[in-house]
């Protein structure tokens, strides 16, 4: 089936493709296809992503001490 570019922006940019990669149109557009659909086969979900992040740089454990107002008032040096 034939691929009909109408819009002539998309087509200059078809044609600058081939020329620099001293192909034809039609093996332009398809290398550039094959690599979008490439790219978009290995990006991750942001969910696979973050649990990437979080296996690879796990949160210290808890250590049990209260975070409150007089635990930061004695980190700042006014405890009293």
């Amino acid at each position: 089936m034939p691929l009909f570019i109408k819009n002539e922006d998309t087509a200059s940019l078809v044609t600058q493709l081939a020329r620099r990669r001293g192909t034809s149109k039609q093996d332009a557009v398809r290398q550039a296809v094959a690599a979008a659909l490439e790219q978009d086969s290995r990006a991750l979900p942001l969910r696979a992503r973050l649990a990437r992040l979080r296996a690879e740089h796990p949160l210290p454990p808890a250590t049990g001490l209260a975070a409150d107002k007089s635990f930061f008032d004695e980190l700042s040096g006014e405890a009293g």
